[in-house]
């Protein structure tokens, strides 16, 4: 069995303690020291990082008031406040052991422990102890790759391998006028990386306008994008500019552009085309001078083999794609974001510092986060404006815990299930080449689009 990995020091006057713990601990951690003098305290802080420390709480023969651990945990915490530390009481101290873990300490225990409890203990802390650190590496990584790369907005967080080419693309494509299509789910930040596109690009001191088209009712589409004139219909009692005139000299982002109708397709493609716009009730065409990024939550080309989505426009709007990674397969920048929420939210409810417990943590990677970002945000808001203590747990969260998303064949005997594997399995072969995947699972792809689809891949 391989020791966990962390250094724990032991301080206790008592000789017999330090050697039962240990003994008792030496298989079980990576690097346990032990001393009796909690004098030493300042020069072993500055020695070496330790990940947790086992703090007695009195020192002195006769003395059962607590107060030298209260003090030595003060001094501990000041030097370092990510160190956790633990303290040992006897049961008749709970309660000044109970106003050390207010001032700082993770936990205590009681004298005679129960070692497996000790254990227990022992390994959740230190399991919390490297995920923060982790998440402090990471927020490190990601401090230097927006401040040396990117420069991208405080909300805009990731530095996964997905999430990193993301980034690489929006810094690649910004300095062109190239149409931009985004794909990617619900919530996974299709207009934060439009609005990315155009901070960085040469339009960046213009407009960035950016239109829901599904929220925008098709009688309507023509007066919203191209405008109005005063009197073209019944409630026109002004002028109206249109979206693709304010967008002039900047940047338009058209979100859900597979919502647009056939007919709205065709409008639509002819402005591009002519890169000009009549205003509803005028018979004169504006030139307009955009850079246009559109973005879908659907599957473009397999609309386009349903013949619902139209093949000259796909490709005007296709010159580059940018496809954003489901916050699931980001692995722990889940932590970054969350951890960027948790300290807005703390600030902005006054609630003070807030934590996240190892369960907790376990609980946020293993969701599978069907809402990407979007839920994440609104879970950490909820869970801090709800929070009872400074530790969020998982019923905090109020989220179903999910085993990550990794398919086992064996695991399922569905149909459906079965056909989702293979159909994965062959995609992440030939590295989601769509022509070669359909080739060897011998369908077409169109077969392999309705695929695709059907099962969320």
């Amino acid at each position: 069995m391989n020791p966990t990995k962390g250094k724990i020091l032991i301080i206790d006057d008592n000789e017999s303690i330090l050697l039962t713990l240990k003994q008792s601990l030496k298989y079980e951690f990576e690097e346990i020291e032990t001393v009796r003098n909690p004098n030493l305290i300042p020069n072993l802080l500055n020695e070496k990082d330790w990940d947790l420390i086992l703090l007695d709480m009195n020192f002195k023969a006769g003395v059962n008031s607590g107060n030298e651990g209260l003090f030595w945990l003060r001094k501990i915490k000041e030097s370092n406040p990510e160190i956790l530390v633990i303290l040992i009481t006897a049961y008749s101290e709970v309660d000044i052991a109970v106003k050390g873990i207010k001032e700082g300490a993770y936990d205590f225990i009681t004298k005679p422990w129960d070692i497996d409890k000790l254990i227990a203990s022992l390994h959740a802390a230190l399991k919390l102890r490297e995920a923060e650190r982790k998440v402090k590496k990471l927020k490190g990584f990601q401090e230097v790759l927006i401040e040396n790369s990117l420069n991208v907005q405080n909300d805009f967080l990731g530095s996964s391998p997905k999430m990193t080419e993301v980034f690489k693309t929006i810094r690649k494509v910004a300095a062109t006028d190239a149409n931009i299509l985004i794909l990617g789910e619900n919530g996974t930040g299709k207009e934060l990386v439009a609005s990315e596109i155009h901070k960085f690009s040469g339009r960046k001191k213009e407009l960035f306008v950016s239109v829901d088209l599904g929220s925008i009712n098709e009688n309507l589409f023509e007066s919203e994008m191209f405008g109005h004139k005063k009197g073209a219909f019944t409630d026109a009692q002004s002028d109206r500019t249109g979206r693709f005139v304010a967008a002039s000299g900047g940047t338009l982002f058209l979100d859900e552009i597979t919502n647009l109708s056939m007919n709205l397709q065709s409008k639509l493609l002819r402005v591009l085309q002519s890169r000009e716009v009549i205003p509803v009730g005028s018979d004169k065409a504006l030139k307009i001078d955009i850079r246009l990024i559109s973005a879908t939550n659907k599957n473009p080309f397999l609309l386009m083999d349903q013949e619902l989505f139209r093949e000259d426009l796909l490709y005007r709007l296709n010159t580059i794609k940018i496809e954003i990674p489901p916050l699931r397969e980001r692995g722990d920048d889940i932590l970054i974001i969350a951890d960027f929420y948790l300290k807005r939210y703390s600030k902005k409810y006054n609630k003070g510092e807030i934590k996240i417990s190892s369960t907790g943590i376990d609980a946020l990677l293993n969701h599978s986060w069907p809402g990407n970002v979007r839920e994440l945000k609104h879970t950490i808001e909820k869970a801090v404006i709800l929070a009872e203590s400074d530790i969020l747990r998982p019923e905090d969260f109020r989220i179903e815990i999910k085993p990550n998303n990794n398919w086992d064949l064996g695991s399922s005997n569905k149909l459906a299930d079965v056909e989702k594997y293979i159909v994965k399995k062959v995609l992440d072969k030939h590295q989601g080449n769509l022509t070669k995947a359909a080739q060897e699972l011998n369908i077409s792809r169109t077969t392999l689009y309705l695929k695709i689809e059907k099962h969320g891949l």
